[in-house]
């Protein structure tokens, strides 16, 4: 029985994947905060475990890794969804950026944390959820934490890149046996809009008349697990290709963030 952890797990494409990964005969792990959520995806299936933590937190994140790592030896999957849209600036408890800590350092903890279990498996697969082929937004290398200018688009296209990055330099020096795929579901009908001001979430839910389903988008994550590429990164942006060329995917970049990334966590937590 293949194992699936799924981060963001209870909402949206999260819980899409997990619904379908269940349909396949998986064992899921769906990591959220809310324990609500939590027990509904519980009641799926005796399949489905749900652990609960703020992904926001480095020191959490490391918890439910360990969590996992006691639990199963093997995990065939890592899906990475988690991502929530804040329209001011919150510090976390590390003094982090709630956006960059959830969006990329999250995931970037969750690919490396995992390394020997998804080594352990016969066809690994990491596949992080975000918006690779998009070249907006930027690295702000000094000022990572927006504390200068904070705005909620500037802080997810930042995310998004870091996102790219950290797909390029896990697949060329991690040196784990994990395929990694950077995918684009582009604007779907999913996710949590809680935290949105009211007249926000009309906007988003009037547009998403527009937006593909959840159970198309997740069609393709469905498949790499069943299947996992041959390369060790793949980028599709909305069923394309992403060119390895594409400015967003720079390997010298990449390198330098995978730097930056492993100084900053050695910071907050030292040794």
């Amino acid at each position: 029985m293949r194992v699936t952890v799924i981060s963001g797990g209870t909402d949206g494409m999260g819980r899409g994947t997990l619904e379908a990964r269940l349909r396949r005969g998986d064992e899921v792990v769906a990591i959220g905060s809310n324990p609500a959520k939590g027990r509904s995806v519980q009641a799926l299936s005796d399949r489905v475990h749900f652990l609960r933590a703020d992904l926001r937190s480095v020191a959490a994140t490391r918890r439910v890794i360990d969590v996992i790592r006691d639990r199963w030896p093997t995990v065939d999957a890592l899906v990475l969804c988690a991502n929530r849209q804040s329209p001011r600036r919150v510090v976390t408890d590390e003094g982090l950026e709630q956006t960059f800590a959830l969006y990329y350092l999250s995931r970037y903890l969750l690919s490396h944390g995992l390394r020997d279990q998804l080594d352990a498996a016969e066809r690994p697969v990491i596949i992080n959820v975000a918006g690779v082929g998009s070249t907006r937004g930027s690295i702000h290398w000094d000022d990572l934490q927006l504390t200068r200018r904070y705005g909620m688009v500037d802080a997810q296209l930042q995310a998004g890149r870091a996102n790219d990055l950290l797909g390029v330099d896990f697949a060329a020096r991690s040196g784990a046996r994990a395929r990694y795929v950077l995918y684009h579901p582009g604007f779907t009908r999913s996710g949590d809009l809680s935290t949105m001001p009211a007249a926000v979430r009309g906007v988003i839910r009037a547009a998403s008349v527009f937006a593909r389903p959840v159970g198309k988008s997740v069609r393709p994550v469905v498949e790499w697990i069943e299947n996992p590429p041959s390369e060790a990164l793949t980028a599709n942006d909305r069923g394309r290709p992403v060119p390895p060329s594409t400015g967003t995917l720079d390997p010298a970049t990449a390198r330098r963030l995978g730097a930056v990334t492993g100084a900053l966590l050695t910071r907050l937590h030292p040794g």
